[in-house]
């Protein structure tokens, strides 16, 4: 499971979840300076550690490194959220309370969510998918039983593999 990202690495994290492509240690630096005063060396810290961690890779550039992300904030999110509830005793007490604290919005998001997860479904059953699933009832015999000898043995459930039992 992953440590939660602290302040900074998550600011940097941030700028390179948000880019979605390699970047360098300028790129990210410029764009924090618009919100505090940082060192190039600090941002350039925080990218190797990083990278140290497996949050990101990097590919050298000349004299330089562009970073990228190794996986989304979707599924740093999803890990953590991951972490958070299998640490509780009663994981569907958390569950209850933690969709306690959703608002409708995401509560929708949730549902969508769950219908991905679950894949195509069938609809709901309604009287016409009923009588579509259900074979109607018939007064003739089904295909095995009318292919079945009037006289003699029993064909052999291992040889009735097609025409000619094999």
């Amino acid at each position: 499971m992953p440590r939660p990202l602290g302040e900074l690495e998550d600011a940097v994290m941030s700028r390179v979840w948000k880019w979605n492509r390699p970047v360098t240690v300028r790129e990210v630096l410029e764009d924090l300076q618009k919100e505090r005063s940082i060192a190039y060396t600090t941002v350039m810290t925080v990218l190797d550690n990083l990278h140290q961690k497996g949050w990101v890779r990097r590919e050298a550039e000349g004299r330089a490194y562009r970073y990228e992300a190794v996986s989304t904030r979707a599924a740093y999110a999803a890990a953590l959220m991951n972490d958070a509830w299998s640490q509780s005793d009663n994981p569907a007490a958390a569950l209850v309370a933690f969709f306690g604290m959703m608002s409708e919005e995401q509560r929708r998001a949730l549902n969508d969510a769950v219908r991905i997860v679950q894949g195509p479904e069938t609809p709901e059953p309604t009287e016409a998918s009923e009588s579509a699933e259900a074979p109607e009832p018939t007064t003739e015999p089904e295909q095995p039983e009318q292919a079945e000898p009037a006289e003699g043995p029993p064909e052999n459930p291992a040889s009735a593999r097609g025409p000619g039992g094999r």
